[in-house]
């Protein structure tokens, strides 16, 4: 049945338009009730349960479904986290909108009142609905709203209603169900005090009337893992000038939580400040201590040159709140029998959060999850509530699923739908698979990768022509050709984005069927492949190109160190070996070529860990090693990319999904140019041919790391590179390579940009057709963003199992002496680099309750004079590394002054301080 409604409504340019709404009715839903004979085969979807489980509700004692409103929905999802729970089963319930239920809004009706009607019209036509079934099956509906009104006018008409409270209160089995209820709103959850800590929020309708005319700035809130009372907010829009303005202070913070969108004012100039160099950690043991915050930030305002000064704003509201579930640990409040406790984030950056609990003695000493609910003006810390139990602190399976929550990893095993588009083995290459593709079995191909690796994306091979010159291919593992558009196999690849990889685990983006057998280019087996072939001279100098779908058997399976031993024996002459040698000397041409165009050689050490067979714990760590054939594979994927980028760009001007590396703005130099002027050496920064240049010239005969040091600092300026749709940016260019053009196609298995990247070059060489979603720029800018966010999640949560493998194996190791290079200084701590473990750490000055030191920090050197004795950055120093578990929330790597030896100070181990959950992450490398 089809109901419709016209009305007329004026456009801004004064014209009129005719609004037509309609309404499709059915009358073939059934209730979803399985025991229904009067909806027998009108099912749609997954039924009801027959007999709904016995909740034990001291109300409602007898069988019966739950229908919650949309706000109990709204207030409640975030704790429906296990599949079965009320919450799903009411996304069964025929919906309103059906033949028998749908209800038009009456004259003078807001939309709110209209939906609470409507609802209480389904819940109402249930009751009677289900009286229809056998009287030992009877069962009941009962609403489940918060709303006063609501309720009682369900009540007046015979509808059994209770509040969401109400009811969990009533499930008698099951007390620690109330731990999980939201609070209602922020204003009946303010804390007794009743003081005003904060300003109120501007209504939103204010925000973007100021918004509108320039009064504020709308942008993205981040908040300091280095100091709690320091935030910048990203501003949204062009304006070069005003891309990042800078929050200090408690109050001027104003309750925004990391990722919230806000507004902000602009202070006036003379308000502005610098960023601070103190590092300040929210440790207090006085849940609402203002005070003491207060006076931390008067600490943060010290003298500064003008040149310093950054726009510096405060939050005058939100826009959107961008909150998630939160992992940590519950900090149990001294007072006895206390219900009332203080949560602690896991991420540094997320303040702590109020909740009540009963249960504080079971989840003391475990990770919890927690959700926020509101934060009053009057509360120092956010109202929240107990969401789920994760286990024991510190056991490798409970932090493992912590990391991967707090960097919103999807990690769930792959569901039935998604499998369902797997191929059914055993699988084999038919005739129609070698349609549209070369048969390149006979060439000498060969893969090169860590050891261990099996999701393996790519192969190569180098050959001499009839004609003097060399064939030189790239081959990659065809994933688009399992992965078709559309299906539920490409929507949860392209939700997963990336594989992340962990120390001891990896989380695939593609079921393991696909990643480590069937598209997995592993040796002496059929593999289907998509191939850039080149034809160069011995000079490296691309003479054609040509790309093909293909199929390819692998000659052999390499690790980096295979492969160098066979370049560098003069024994081994065989056609693989002589395949490795021309590549590689190709390689070293290219990326000579790549060097004197400006790319950048930075450098960032990365560590691997050797563990135990039987405990799978850390037995040792050390700095991987680079060898010639890391950057031989290095250099033929950058060159394929390049060569894909262009071809697909040629044949889709507006939607090719291509990767850029913008410029640094010359601010983020500061601290490079700085530290090299502290050991008399000059850095260039204008270009990246400059800066490549400096970098190659700063050297220094008595100090051989120096130049590493500076490549590690040039590392931290960098930007971080981004996938984007050619239509939607005119900025091409890939910084850090010097290159006009670039994408990503190498690396299919563990990268969806380069599935979408493989669909594109398909159709460009009409060995695969198009799709509509495509080549819709708008579609593929969203999936750009999606892979961006996805990308920068994965770095963290790599970083983050890192830091915990490298606690593991420092708290099995004891107590180590090693020397050290000073990266940063800050006014009151010195942060280090341990090259032996590619180990970074802070060691702090100060010390709560122990008188301080004369510290001076000066900025423009920069150095800090600690009782007479001054670092600069790069100084050599010995710091004693502990493993602290003190504080079993953030466990802590530990770092003491050993050498040099200041007078007068003692440096017991609580001084120094690294927490390996937040600042305690491995270098940056450059995003290629």
């Amino acid at each position: 049945m089809l109901k419709s409604k016209t009305f007329l409504k004026k456009t801004r340019a004064g014209g009129v338009v005719k609004i037509v709404r309609e309404h499709y009715l059915r009358d073939d839903i059934g209730c979803g009730a399985p025991a229904c004979a009067a909806c027998d085969g009108a099912h749609a979807g997954p039924a009801l349960e027959s007999q709904p489980r016995d909740q034990a509700s001291s109300l409602c004692p007898w069988p019966h479904y739950l229908l919650p409103d949309t706000n109990v929905l709204l207030h409640q999802i975030i704790s429906a986290w296990k599949p079965g729970t009320w919450a799903s089963v009411a996304s069964r319930l025929r919906p309103p909108g059906s033949l028998e239920t749908y209800i038009e809004q009456e004259q003078g009706e807001n939309a709110n009142d209209r939906n609470d009607r409507a609802i209480r019209v389904a819940a109402k036509w249930y009751n009677e609905h289900l009286k229809k079934m056998s009287a030992e099956n009877q069962l009941q509906v009962i609403l489940i709203t918060n709303d006063k009104k609501n309720k009682e006018k369900a009540v007046e008409e015979g509808i059994p209603a209770f509040t969401c409270e109400e009811y969990v209160k009533s499930l008698t089995a099951n007390p620690e169900l109330i731990d999980r209820l939201a609070c209602l709103s922020e204003e009946t959850n303010e804390i007794e005090s009743g003081k005003i800590i904060f300003s109120e929020h501007l209504p939103l309708s204010k925000l973007q009337q100021g918004i509108k005319s320039g009064s504020y700035l709308q942008g993205t809130f981040r908040a300091s893992r280095e100091n709690y009372l320091e935030a910048t907010v990203w501003i949204h829009g062009d304006k070069e000038e005003e891309k990042e303005i800078l929050i200090q202070g408690l109050k001027h913070l104003n309750r925004a939580i990391h990722e919230d969108i806000v507004a902000v004012e602009l202070l006036p100039k003379s308000q502005w400040v610098a960023p601070s160099s103190v590092v300040l950690h929210d440790e207090g043991e006085n849940e609402d201590d203002v005070e003491r915050d207060e006076e931390r930030q008067l600490a943060l305002k010290t003298a500064v040159s003008e040149k310093m000064l950054r726009p510096t704003g405060r939050v005058v509201g939100i826009i959107k709140r961008n909150w998630r579930p939160y992992c940590g640990m519950l900090s149990k409040s001294g007072i006895k029998e206390s219900r009332r406790h203080l949560f602690t984030p896991a991420d540094k950056r997320i303040p702590r959060i109020r909740i009540e609990t009963r249960q504080a003695s079971t989840l003391e000493g475990r990770r919890i999850i927690v959700a926020v609910d509101g934060w009053p003006r009057n509360s120092r810390y956010p109202n929240g509530h107990f969401v789920k139990n994760l286990g024991d602190v510190g056991e490798k399976e409970t932090e493992t699923e912590v990391l991967l929550l707090e960097h919103d990893v999807p990690h769930q095993p792959f569901s039935q739908a998604v499998l369902s588009f797997l191929p059914k083995m055993p699988w084999s290459i038919t005739e129609n698979d070698m349609k549209n593709r070369e048969d390149l079995r006979h060439l000498c191909v060969c893969s090169v990768d860590p050891p261990g690796c099996t999701d393996i994306d790519d192969a190569l091979h180098c050959r001499e022509l009839s004609n003097g010159n060399l064939e030189v291919g790239v081959h990659i593992a065809d994933v688009s050709h399992f992965i078709r558009p559309g299906n539920a196999l490409d929507q949860e690849s392209a939700r997963r984005g990336t594989t992340v990889y962990l120390c001891e685990k990896r989380i695939d983006m593609v079921p393991e069927l696909l990643s480590s057998n069937l598209c997995s280019l592993r040796s002496n087996v059929d593999r289907l492949a998509f191939s850039c072939i080149w034809e160069m001279n011995h000079n490296a100098e691309i003479l054609k190109t040509r790309f093909t779908k293909s199929v390819i058997n692998s000659k052999a399976s390499l690790t980096y160190a295979e492969a160098q031993m066979r370049i560098d024996s003069a024994a081994m002459n065989d056609d693989i070996t002589t395949s490795l040698r021309g590549l590689n000397k190709l390689a070293k041409i290219l990326k000579k070529g790549r060097i004197e165009k400006g790319a950048l050689t930075l450098s960032s050490p990365e560590v691997r860990f050797h563990m135990d067979s039987e405990t799978h714990d850390p037995i040792d760590l050390q700095t991987k090693e680079l060898r010639e054939t890391n950057s031989m594979v290095e250099e033929f994927m950058l060159l394929a990319n390049i060569s894909v980028a262009k071809k697909i760009h040629e044949e889709f001007s507006e939607h090719a999904l291509l990767r850029k590396h913008p410029a640094p703005p010359p601010s983020n130099y500061e601290i490079l140019v700085k530290a090299a002027k502290s050991k008399n050496l000059e850095i260039k920064t204008d270009t990246a041919k400059s800066l490549a240049d400096s970098l190659d010239q700063a050297e220094c005969p008595d100090f051989p790391y120096l130049n590493t040091l500076l490549r590690i600092l040039a590392t931290r300026c960098m930007m971080q590179a981004v996938y984007f749709c050619s239509g939607m940016d005119n900025d091409f260019h890939h910084y850090g390579l010097a290159s006009p053009i670039y994408t990503h196609f190498t690396s299919p298995i563990r990268r969806y940009a380069d599935i979408i990247v493989h669909r594109l070059l398909a159709v460009a060489i009409g060995a695969d057709s198009t799709y509509p979603e495509l080549t819709d720029k708008h579609k593929l800018s969203d999936i750009c963003k999606n892979l961006n966010f996805r990308h920068k999640m994965a770095q963290y949560a790599q970083r983050a199992s890192v830091a915990f493998h490298t606690q593991l194996f420092f708290k099995s190791k004891g107590i180590v002496s090693e020397e050290a290079y000073i990266l940063f200084v800050r006014k009151n701590a010195i942060v280090v680099l341990i090259p032996k473990y590619g180990l970074e750490g802070t060691v702090f000055f100060e010390e709560k309750d122990k008188p301080k030191p004369q510290l001076t920090y000066d900025d423009e050197i920069p150095s800090l004079r600690i009782e007479g004795t001054v670092f600069h950055v790069f100084d050599k120093v010995k710091v004693k590394i502990t493993l602290d578990s003190s504080n079993l929330q953030h466990q802590k790597i530990r770092m003491a002054l050993v050498e040099p030896q200041i007078p007068g100070i003692n440096i017991p181990p609580e001084v120094s301080d690294m927490d390996l959950n937040g600042s305690g992450r491995k270098k940056r490398k450059l995003d290629k």
